[in-house]
């Protein structure tokens, strides 16, 4: 009985680790910029599963065998739910140093909003928790442009840094003075001040992506004028298609006529 029950406990950790990786999969799938899992989740988790098999399968004197069914687990779990993510997604061209100071101040950041959180659920009200996550979200949609962006980390810096820890700690505070009182001024002073500190994050990750377009316009202007420098973008090609003369010969008008026409030295009949 104990070493089905352990067979069990360790076949009940695989699936529960596998469930972790699967997780873990979807949100790294889900961005253009992630790194990858720290911890190899559904490797562990099938190996978990597979020493569960193993032991629940031994018996005195065929260990072999009990030995073959963990292992044929183990790869039967990895190829019904693939393998983890070995290499961290990045665009061209991004610095990895820069890349790693925005994921490290996006980490700090989500610490801020986890406790905001945290803090706000202690009133059960299903409105200001409403509202903290309507903040949460324009924060993400920071955090992803920073991600995709990670140059903009010095305008974003203080963001993410000054402004979201003072909304952490207006909100602790507001929850401990609101879970007393029920002071309903304090209320509408918080909610206003989460909806403009909601409107300033939305407004600076909007500029994070604008700057990408000026970026990109800056690029093709700079293309475009050393192209007129080499003499590459002539006359002909700045024509629009229906400005463009149409080719005339007076020898060929068709494929036919065009086929039959002389190479240079070959002779005609009429030669």
């Amino acid at each position: 009985m104990v070493t089905d029950l352990a067979a069990f406990g360790l076949v009940a950790s695989g699936m529960y680790m596998t469930r972790e990786g699967l997780v873990a999969q979807a949100g790294f799938e889900a961005r253009r910029v992630a790194k990858r899992p720290a911890i190899p989740r559904k490797l562990f988790g099938g190996a978990l599963a597979g020493m569960g098999l193993g032991l629940g399968a031994a018996m005195p004197g065929a260990w072999a065998e009990a030995g073959l069914i963990g292992a044929a687990g183990m790869v039967l779990h990895q190829i019904a739910f693939g393998l983890d993510p070995w290499r961290d997604k990045r665009p061209d061209g991004v610095d990895g140093f820069q890349q790693d100071r925005a994921q490290r101040m996006i980490d700090e950041a989500e610490g801020n909003l986890q406790a905001m959180q945290q803090a706000i659920a202690r009133l059960g009200d299903r409105r200001l928790t409403g509202r903290v996550m309507g903040f949460d979200a324009s924060v993400r949609q920071l955090f992803d442009r920073l991600r995709d962006n990670p140059g903009g980390l010095g305008s974003a810096r203080r963001y993410l840094g000054v402004y979201l820890q003072g909304a952490r700690d207006a909100t602790v505070r507001f929850a401990d003075l609101y879970v007393v009182t029920g002071d309903g001024a304090a209320r509408a002073a918080y909610e206003a001040f989460m909806d403009d500190l909601q409107r300033d994050f939305a407004a600076r990750a909007d500029r994070l992506l604008d700057g990408d377009r000026d970026a990109l316009d800056v690029e093709m202007s700079v293309l475009r004028d050393r192209l007129a420098r080499e003499g590459l973008t002539g006359a002909a090609t700045r024509l629009a298609p229906e400005d463009r003369p149409a080719l005339q010969s007076q020898e060929a008008q068709t494929l036919d006529d065009l086929l039959r026409m002389p190479f240079p030295g070959q002779k005609t009949p009429r030669d």
